[in-house]
């Protein structure tokens, strides 16, 4: 009896595990279907976005907080050891501008860092591909996320912000370009990339209330360790679903354009300024706008933490609306970004008119509504200037997008307080304003980039190549077997001496290989 009960257990384990084994099995077949695959992608790039912009607004109502509490514990131990000194109230007038200065600083470590090592990070991602520096930027912001929760003094968690700064120009470019790899039809192009700035503006918009709540009610550590755990399950999707390190995908896979080359195309010059525009206006008053509201409007804490909140829905539907138009017009996405720059310009300036916090909410909303619009219009366009003007490797392209965000957020936490100290909170916005509204009919230069086509002969002027026809053969294929779902790896045709393609060649005539692609 005993040994048939035994036998009977070893059989129903043995089926057990073969029904593990098979649903193992169609779970990986799943995974390798390349429209599911394009899916888990995007999730996990759209995690990583998310991860990254809660990580850098989270600290808003945490860290200043924290850091004034340790500066009075400091403050007190000073007072004790020299309570018959007449110098202290100068010394605390003194600490105070210090503490705002070295509040500042740390805020804006983690832009001045992305800024710096964004052109190095452009060109490694476009020589060893996407899947690994995405690996590589969660691991750094795993890192610093936990320094994050642990740290107990200044320059720890300057480390950290700085480490933040470091993992985010690995992982948001690796991220936007894969997505725009990935993703080669301009109306599905769009669509991914304006899931992933929904993803952004939600994490950027959440954190503070997140963070605020989880600090107020469970401590410093909480709020970071809730988000270093959605980072290290996003690191193992990552591992599981891209493989970046079996993979052979890049052996095959052109030389991008030389980050400098890009940065001297005309198109992409405006693109890139447009960001850093419209996206000054959201730098520039995140930290001097709970001062502006403590003075004027009395506001309670609960209305400053607020502040930003409401708008999230219309920058989500300036995202929407910019999707959809551009599938319909997609030869207005010059016209969308300098309407969406006339918004913010036109917002900024009436920010400073407003006496309580319901009228405020309006040109905020406005702001971030034309922040959607401007961003939606132009990074596809980024990726479609480097598809006709250059080589379709998009590292580099992006790299210079998060260096235009950064170049904003890098002054804003620095400048945006002596502006406000030295001429005024209503020239600040008055010059934001201006300044969007003006540079609008520069993107009057991207109005016939629709009508452009791929052109080897400026490609390679532009690369200082030679003629390469065998090889734009090859990449066609390439992108028309990646379009129909399958791979050319190991299904190489046959080349002759003449550097023709033997067996059953196809012609293409000249209309199918420069067909106009819009944007």
């Amino acid at each position: 009896m005993a040994t048939e009960g035994s036998s009977g257990l070893a059989q129903s384990a043995a089926v057990k595990l073969s029904e593990m084994g098979e649903r193992t099995k169609q779970l990986g077949t799943a995974i390798q279907d390349p429209e599911r695959q394009r899916r888990i992608i995007l999730v996990i790039v759209c995690v990583a976005l998310l991860l990254d912009n809660m990580l850098y607004m989270v600290i808003v109502p945490i860290v200043p907080d924290y850091l004034a509490h340790l500066e009075s514990q400091s403050e007190q131990s000073h007072i004790v050891a020299h309570a018959n000194s007449s110098d202290n109230s100068t010394q605390s007038r003194v600490q105070a501008e210090n503490f705002d200065l070295q509040v500042g600083v740390l805020f804006a470590s983690k832009a001045i860092l992305q800024l710096m090592v964004n052109p190095l990070t452009g060109t490694f991602i476009d020589r060893v591909g996407y899947d690994i520096p995405l690996l590589i930027g969660l691991s750094i912001m795993f890192a610093s996320t936990c320094i994050f929760a642990f740290a107990e003094n200044y320059a720890t968690m300057f480390v950290a912000r700085s480490l933040q700064g470091l993992g985010s120009a690995f992982a948001d470019t690796s991220g936007i370009a894969m997505i725009a790899d990935k993703f080669t039809e301009e109306a599905e192009r769009s669509r991914a990339l304006g899931i992933a700035l929904a993803f952004i503006s939600f994490g950027s918009l959440a954190a503070p209330p997140f963070g605020g709540v989880l600090y107020e009610f469970a401590g410093k550590r909480v709020p970071f360790i809730a988000l270093a755990c959605v980072c290290l399950a996003d690191g193992i999707l990552c591992l599981t679903v891209l493989k970046p390190f079996s993979s052979r995908t890049r052996e095959n896979m052109p030389v991008g354009t030389p980050i400098y080359k890009l940065m001297i195309d005309p198109y992409i010059a405006v693109v890139a300024g447009a960001l850093t525009t419209c996206n000054i206006p959201l730098a520039f008053l995140e930290p001097t706008i709970a001062n502006w509201m403590e003075e004027t409007m009395d506001s309670s804490q609960w209305e400053i933490g607020l502040t930003w909140l409401p708008a999230f829905f219309p920058h989500i539907l300036g995202v929407y609306i910019t999707v959809k138009l551009a599938a319909q017009y997609p030869h207005l996405q010059w016209f969308y970004g300098a309407l969406g720059m006339v918004i913010i310009g036109a917002s900024s300036c009436t920010v400073p008119a407003c006496k309580n916090f319901e009228q405020l909410i309006m040109p905020l909303c406005g702001i971030c509504f034309g922040i959607a619009l401007v961003d939606t219009a132009l990074l596809p366009t980024l990726a479609f200037l480097v598809d006709v003007r250059h080589v379709s490797v998009y590292g580099s392209v992006y790299a210079i997008a998060d260096i235009s965000y950064c170049v904003a957020y890098a002054l804003g936490p620095i400048v945006a307080g002596k502006i406000v100290h030295d001429l005024g909170f209503a020239q600040l916005n008055l010059g934001m304003g201006l300044a969007n509204v003006l540079y609008a009919p520069a993107l009057l230069l991207l109005r016939n980039v629709c009508l452009m086509k791929p052109s080897h002969s400026e490609r390679n002027m532009l690369l200082e190549e030679g003629a390469t026809g065998l090889y734009d053969t090859i990449r066609m294929e390439e992108r028309r077997a990646r379009k129909h779902g399958y791979s050319t790896a190991g299904n190489c045709l046959p080349v002759d001496e003449n550097g023709m393609f033997a067996g059953n060649p196809r012609s293409y005539s000249e209309e199918e290989m420069s067909e106009p692609e819009y944007i």
